[in-house]
């Protein structure tokens, strides 16, 4: 067994694409769009499955914003140096939506640096130092 993908509901599919690829260097790796059934959806990822898992981002049509629940935690992503990644994003979530929420440091009781971010539709990515 392996994990496939993950799926988050976005508010605006080409917003979502755009931070995914622009943001965080992943590809497009596919979309579909289903007019009939009301949503269309597109892939992303650092690699197609089931090489590497992938995240489907799931637009339903007339829907702008999600309650994100208190269930869902966050992704991860490793990153070769957490504060570099930081400063990455920072100059690019300003056009693109998400922000910083936790800056690179050490996790609490540990060594291992880390940063938190979010996307546009407020889901949390961690980010972890792996070099």
């Amino acid at each position: 067994m392996n994990l496939l993908h993950t799926m988050l509901r976005v508010g605006n599919l080409q917003r979502s694409i755009d931070f995914y690829t622009q943001v965080l260097g992943m590809q497009l790796l596919r979309t579909t769009q289903r007019p009939e059934q009301k949503y269309d959806l597109a892939f992303v990822g650092y690699g197609s499955n089931p090489a590497h898992a992938e995240i489907e981002l799931t637009y339903n049509y007339g829907v702008d914003k999600y309650e994100l629940g208190t269930a869902f935690g966050h992704l991860a992503i490793g990153v070769p140096d957490v504060a570099a990644t930081c400063a990455a994003v920072r100059a690019k979530t300003a056009a693109l939506g998400g922000a910083i929420t936790r800056e690179a440091g050490p996790v609490k009781g540990g060594s291992t640096v880390i940063a938190f971010i979010t996307d546009p539709d407020g889901y949390k990515i961690e980010l972890i130092e792996r070099r």
